[in-house]
């Protein structure tokens, strides 16, 4: 057999998992430094979750959501950033970002192509004979119902969290009648623009569960609702009590979209629009007729109501990568280096120190989880610091490690992201003239009128 049939582990490609912002980051730093990359996206086009949220208007500005690895590479193409200092919508950032840098990028990026797991080459999570020397391999579900496995040499896990939010259980777990109460359940903020999703909440009765950004942002927007369509009302629960930091940093938060945000809520609430219950931790959902009842672990019953949207957060996927060894903190599912850093308990987004490949390493050699992953359950991801990440990653990949261990980013001060251990939405925080973004950017949006900011990276 021909000593050249088979590639060497050195001339496998690094496969990046997700094209998303991130994702597409890392594949344009890998370019630039003459790495072969392969992006895998699951659907049809760059930014598939980006995607589900085109109606709303990020708070931060092009220029802190574009890499400047990708700019290069765009460059060529003769493709021009928007403004700097505007506000793209999330239909903006992937239509004319986006899909634009995935283009360049070319066969580098496939799309269809579902990651249904990754392992070492022969090698269970149990077994350590030559584990590093062994190449990865990625297997994967095409849009066909066909399958396939690709060799690499590193994985970079840029996949995400959006697909799978937070239930509204208390403890984690769907609440008992969660899952036959589907229909009348949703996990989005919705898009009252689209007239059947307007006509859902008119002149009804909503719960919005969620103490972070995404519930603000359903209360303004329930409450812009309201003011043409008699009846309509929100039911805002919360598993804390109403203190000072509830209502986010309102005038003094350096990001002002995000302190504007806040205080749309609370004129909700003041304007009769939205009515708080304090201290509620779901236990069960009960039907009433036609209607919903929730019930807390204390027994509470609330008033009927004809929908619910929770705002719990989002969680990373972690099943397809159950033979790899993974560190990962207990309790936040990010890495264990990284988790200190971003403990929504302690650190607020722009708290969040500046970090690469040592904190993004696992006891598995070359595989990193990126981008909003890399969080966990935390909800203080900035889309610039993905960006970082991924910078300080190919670095490493390249050989130089000095500029992968050299930070290349200065975070603002951010504000509160959240609160204490009850924190209940990783979707939190606007950018504006601070920069960046928290966490799963498409559930945030402020209001039905333009200029609406909402959220994103």
């Amino acid at each position: 057999m021909s000593t050249n049939s088979v590639p060497t582990t050195g001339q496998l490609p690094v496969i990046v998992i997700g094209a998303g912002p991130v994702g597409l980051a890392a594949a344009a730093h890998l370019v630039e430094r003459g790495i072969e990359p392969l992006v895998l996206e699951a659907g049809p086009s760059a930014g598939t979750a980006v995607r589900d949220w085109t109606h709303v208007r990020l708070f931060s500005p092009w220029a802190e959501v574009t890499d400047p690895a990708a700019e290069k590479l765009l460059a060529p193409t003769g493709w021009v950033r928007p403004d700097g200092a505007t506000y793209p919508t999330g239909g903006d950032w992937a239509v004319q970002y986006l899909q634009p840098l995935a283009d360049a990028l070319g066969d580098k990026v496939r799309y269809g192509t579902t990651v249904t797991g990754v392992a070492r080459a022969g090698r269970d999570r149990i077994v350590d004979a030559d584990r590093d020397e062994q190449p990865f391999t990625v297997h994967i579900e095409l849009a066909d119902g066909g399958e396939e496995r690709i060799s690499a040499r590193v994985v970079i896990d840029a996949s995400g969290t959006w697909f799978i939010p937070s239930p509204m259980g208390a403890d984690g777990l769907p609440a008992l009648g969660e899952k036959s109460a589907a229909g009348r359940v949703s996990y989005r903020v919705p898009d009252l623009r689209d007239p059947a999703v307007r006509a859902r909440y008119a002149g009804k009765r909503t719960a919005v569960i969620g103490s972070g950004a995404s519930a603000f942002t359903a209360l303004a927007y329930l409450a812009d609702l309201a003011k043409d369509e008699p009846g309509t009302h929100a039911a805002w629960v919360l598993r804390r009590g109403i203190g000072a930091n509830t209502f986010g940093g309102g005038e003094a938060d350096q990001l002002p979209a995000r302190g504007a945000l806040g205080l749309r809520a609370k004129a909700a609430v003041e304007a009769g629009h939205a009515s708080a219950v304090t201290g509620f931790r779901t236990h069960a959902v009960e039907r009433d007729g036609d209607q919903l009842v929730l019930v807390a672990e204390d027994g509470r019953r609330l008033d009927p109501v004809d929908e619910v949207i929770v705002l719990t957060g989002f969680r990373p996927d972690l099943s397809f990568l159950s033979e790899v060894r993974l560190g990962l903190d207990e309790r936040l599912q990010a890495p264990t280096a990284l988790a200190p850093l971003i403990d929504p308990n302690m650190h607020s987004c722009g708290t969040v120190y500046p970090h690469g490949v040592n904190e993004l390493s696992h006891p598995e050699k070359d595989i990193y989880l990126v981008g909003m992953k890399s969080y966990g359950r935390a909800p203080t991801f900035l889309a610039m610091t993905g960006y970082e990440q991924v910078r300080s990653i190919t670095a490493a990949l390249a050989g130089d490690r000095e500029a992968a261990e050299r930070v290349e980013l200065t975070l603002p001060e951010t504000g509160v992201c959240g609160g204490a251990g009850l924190y209940d939405d990783p979707d939190a925080a606007q950018g504006g003239e601070g920069g960046g973004c928290c966490a799963a950017p498409a559930t945030l949006q402020i209001g039905l009128s333009a200029p609406a900011s909402s959220g994103g990276c």
